[in-house]
């Protein structure tokens, strides 16, 4: 097993990053002394598959277990299915040294996290993450929250697990699309922190499909270190952690304006690296040449690059001007100034925002 520690004090915690490592988590959790009820929040599909395995473990270590299903899909990410698992953990009279558990992908950890942070004004919840997207991104830094038919994660809370648990072994079950989400954060990575972690995504692209164990474990890791500096050095986004939403400014904005049906999160964020790795351009941050090798690695990676005719960039725009780093209505975005490095921008004039949009 391999060990990533997230820095911050009184709520540090580990990333445990192992094959086969699943069936070991009750025994891992025993040793934090929770209540003896834990609750298991996951969704039908992933459930189906890893459910009794995870449920036998932390049966094994002493705990009662039972679970708590949402359904599968980003548009149930929401508030009455939050509630929803709070009346759960009430029903079964949770108390405050109780624990969650988030089976699954980006849509269970963050709505878990985020009841968890609610119930009894907090109790503890463990990661247990089933795609790569969740593996490398958002099981870590502790944000968690629901949509809002208005716009993306803007009801929400900071909220530290206890532990993440991460058996690379469950991306065997992942469809293919579901791969390449989580390759869309992982190429973030690479632009915004570590240039020849970029360069290793584009020489051992078909290891990485392949799903070769080595290259996996070595993205997840790699990942996880750098997302785990980012947080430990700025925990509640108030500096350095935003060029962590770099492509979600206007990823989340496609997202929103297509109902969250259209695009997978990671697909929105591949789409929203590539405009505004274009913007960058636009404002002369960035030439051709390094804007062109962002793009085409995404493109390689079979993620959507060109914002579809259909979509508005009007409307586009208004989702933005509501998105959280928007400050008394100056829009901020992280863009590129070369592979690897990035810087927030603000005060970009609307007509350079569309020059990206409209290729």
């Amino acid at each position: 097993m391999e060990k990533v520690k997230v820095d911050l004090g009184r709520r540090s915690y580990e990333i445990i990053i192992g094959s086969g490592i699943l069936s070991g988590l009750g025994a891992q959790m025993k040793t934090f002394g929770f209540s003896p009820t834990v609750g298991v929040v996951s969704n039908p599909t992933v459930f189906a598959i890893y459910g009794q395995q995870v449920l036998e473990s932390v049966r094994s270590a002493g705990f009662n277990c039972f679970s708590v299903l949402v359904p599968d899909g980003e548009e149930y990410k929401d508030y009455q299915w939050s509630h929803y698992i709070l009346t759960e953990l009430l029903k079964k009279g949770l108390d405050r040294n109780s624990c969650v558990v988030a089976l699954g992908g980006g849509v269970i950890g963050d709505i878990t996290g985020f009841a968890a942070s609610l119930y009894m004004r907090g109790i503890h919840f463990v990661q247990v993450p089933t795609t790569l997207l969740a593996q490398v991104d958002s099981s870590v830094g502790g944000k968690t929250g629901v949509n809002h038919y208005l716009g993306k994660n803007m009801i929400g809370t900071f909220y530290q697990p206890r532990l993440v648990w991460i058996d690379p072994e469950t991306l065997g079950t992942l469809p293919e699309r579901e791969i390449l989400c989580g390759v869309a954060e992982v190429i973030k990575y690479g632009i915004i922190w570590d240039g020849a972690f970029f360069d290793y995504m584009s020489r051992r692209k078909d290891d990485i499909l392949g799903l070769k164990p080595e290259a996996l474990s070595y993205i997840i890791r790699r990942s996880c270190e750098i997302k785990a500096e980012v947080v430990s050095q700025d925990e509640r986004e108030s500096g350095l952690r935003a060029i962590l939403n770099f492509g979600h400014t206007i990823g989340h904005a496609v997202e929103t304006e297509t109902r969250y049906s259209r695009y997978l999160h990671g697909e929105a964020v591949g789409l929203g690296m590539c405009l505004e790795a274009r913007l960058a351009m636009v404002l002369k941050m960035i030439d051709r040449l390094q804007y062109e090798r962002m793009e085409k690695l995404v493109e390689d990676y079979g993620l959507p690059c060109r914002l579809p005719d259909d979509l508005n960039a009007a409307n586009l725009l208004s989702h933005m001007k509501r998105d959280k780093k928007t400050v008394a209505g100056e829009m901020m975005f992280v863009l590129p100034e070369k592979i690897g490095k990035v810087v927030m921008k603000k005060g970009v004039r609307t007509q350079d925002i569309e020059r990206a949009l409209i290729k």
